[in-house]
């Protein structure tokens, strides 16, 4: 067996660990992964988080349920407590601050953690408020840390709603800054018709999207000192 044939086997096994809620298993495939010198942030990233996308496929289409969805973010855990600590910064040539949390009245954080999971690894500055935030916290925050995005998650469709009290109140606080928001409920078209400069249906496409948006926010910022100073 070839050593990129080893890596896709161990990388699978991880994945299959989470959607399976088989913490053992996760450990185990973690452990594999360091002792062979697979890149972490491949581990962690194409093998645990692949997991729970698909673990999400599945709490969607109601073949799992939310007691499958904390097993499975149990055995995510399991193995990211070897992983985290070797895993690289990544370089992305931008790095940004963020305040992330779960909206008030919503206690559903996994989705949350993966993409605050995402941005430590990609280098940025992350303010975790946790879950079932107040609303106006959001808002404090952001003020408080001057941060360029703020991201909100919400797993109901209850909860969902407070999103665009916070994007409105932010909005009308702080013009510039650059908010996300993500969970099963939300779609694109709430995005934006809200308001929000992102939408993010996967922990990858979170990082993308705030890559692309602390960009130009950070060009909009460069051109205004520019016309300033000419």
């Amino acid at each position: 067996m070839t050593g990129e044939d080893r890596k896709q086997e161990i990388l699978e096994a991880l994945k299959n660990a989470v959607v399976q809620y088989d913490e053992d298993a996760a450990k185990e495939a973690a452990q594999k992964a360091l002792d062979l010198d697979i890149n972490v942030n491949d581990a962690i990233f194409n093998g645990l988080v692949s997991g729970m996308e698909e673990v999400g496929r599945l709490f969607e289409a109601q073949e799992y349920f939310v007691p499958e969805l904390l097993m499975c973010a149990d055995a995510l855990y399991a193995g990211l407590d070897l992983l985290k600590p070797h895993a690289e910064t990544m370089d992305l040539g931008v790095k940004g601050s963020v305040v992330i949390g779960t909206v008030e009245g919503d206690v559903h954080d996994i989705g949350k953690n993966i993409v605050k999971m995402m941005f430590d690894v990609a280098g940025f500055t992350v303010y975790d408020l946790g879950r079932d935030v107040p609303l106006d916290k959001f808002v404090e925050e952001q003020l408080r840390t001057d941060s360029d995005l703020v991201c909100l998650s919400a797993m109901m469709t209850t909860t969902m709603v407070g999103m665009q009290k916070v994007i409105d109140r932010l909005k009308e606080k702080n013009p510039d800054v650059k908010i996300m928001i993500g969970g099963a409920p939300v779609s694109k078209e709430l995005a934006d018709k809200w308001g929000a400069d992102g939408y993010a249906d996967d922990a990858n496409n979170a990082l993308k999207d705030a890559i692309n948006m602390i960009s130009s926010l950070k060009k909009m910022k460069e051109d205004a000192e520019a016309k300033k100073s000419s």
